[in-house]
């Protein structure tokens, strides 16, 4: 099922196709197509700062629904497969804390690293254990306490967050505390796609956030793109919250509020001077989507304040537009609409990811 290609030239492309959107099809088929090629958030690393502490997590339960486990042993963080290697059950349901790891099914055990450790009336089987007895380890990226991982580590994790690094390296990662308190979860009645794509362009800031807009001056607003990810920088307009930016910065001298860096598929790194709101939309169906804002905090003071004040309020004007949209892209009176050469170049560079993956 070929997507149609979406023109490289955005001043003759046509954006995506809407089958993309109403097609289940194309919905399951992103599953793997997309969606398993990719980084995922799976926490941050003060969920298991101890030897022998486990934590099952599952990458975009109700899509791809796959069930991990971080597990710290003597030496390292693990991310390893949470299924067991002889039937299929799911070995560690809930946080705790074990020398090794152990199948409640039938008490096939394994180290904390994932290796095949011991498996009762084994004794006549063959060519027992093998590689594949061991459990399937994941890698894992950080980004100071924050957690990544790919399920198949099809494209280096570098090439997702490189650019997006190498621009804010002197921000002090190590001091983000992750603050449940302030996080929050949202179901919003869209293909995930659809706010994706919201989310990578300021082109409506002036008309859907009134209370951003005076925050944020839209005259200056720009989108920078890189491979799989880009970046809109939010210029602050004067007597606002901005960035302390030090001398070496590519900014220096600009009145920046918010670093807002989309990363390919479904992340949202949304820095401010105060910290991080990492938003991470998760597939549900084809017209139903969870966004997740994970809070990181690393100076009190600043919070809720400048861009990144009142974030409800903004996530639920964008859900309204959003789920508008969803009503009106299954409309027989619409196919394609064209791009804002200015304004829509990160919508534009999301499209192209999505036929490109689609046809690997």
């Amino acid at each position: 099922m070929k997507l149609p290609e979406v023109n490289p030239s955005i001043a003759v492309a046509k954006t995506l196709a809407t089958e993309f959107y109403t097609s289940a099809q194309y919905f399951e088929l992103s599953k793997e197509k997309i969606f398993s090629k990719a980084w995922h958030y799976i926490g941050d690393g003060g969920q298991v700062t101890q030897a022998g502490q486990l934590k099952p997590i599952i990458v975009l339960e109700s899509y791809l629904d796959e069930p991990l486990l971080l597990v710290r042993d003597q030496e390292n963080l693990n991310c390893l497969s949470n299924v067991c290697t002889h039937r299929g059950a799911q070995l560690i349901k809930e946080p705790c804390r074990a020398a090794d790891i152990r199948c409640p099914y039938h008490g096939r055990r394994f180290y904390l690293d994932g290796k095949f450790m011991s498996m009762p009336e084994f004794k006549e089987v063959e060519n027992f254990p093998a590689e594949s007895d061991n459990l399937t380890s994941l890698p894992i990226a950080e980004i100071g306490p924050i957690l990544f991982t790919s399920l198949t580590n099809a494209i280096p994790a570098n090439l997702f967050f490189q650019d997006m690094l190498k621009r804010i390296n002197w921000l002090p990662f190590e001091k983000f505390h992750y603050h449940p308190g302030h996080s929050r979860e949202y179901i919003v009645k869209a293909h995930w796609a659809l706010y994706c794509e919201n989310y990578l362009e300021g082109f409506h800031i002036p008309f859907v956030h009134p209370s951003l807009n005076k925050v944020i001056d839209y005259g200056s607003y720009s989108t920078e793109l890189y491979r799989y990810s880009n970046l809109q920088l939010g210029i602050a307009k004067e007597g606002h919250l901005t960035f302390d930016l030090p001398p070496d910065s590519p900014d220096h001298g600009k009145k920046v509020g918010g670093y807002y860096f989309w990363v390919f598929p479904n992340m949202m790194f949304n820095f401010y001077p105060w910290g991080l709101s990492l938003n991470i939309v998760e597939p549900l169906a084809i017209d139903k989507t969870k966004v997740s804002f994970h809070t990181f905090i690393w100076d009190e003071t600043k919070f809720n304040q400048g861009a990144g004040s009142d974030l409800n309020r903004v996530e639920l004007e964008d859900e309204a537009v959003v789920e508008s949209v969803q009503k009106g892209i299954r409309s027989r009176f619409y196919n394609h609409g064209r791009y804002s050469v200015k304004q829509e170049k990160g919508t534009h560079h999301f499209h192209r990811l999505i036929t490109e993956f689609m046809e690997t």
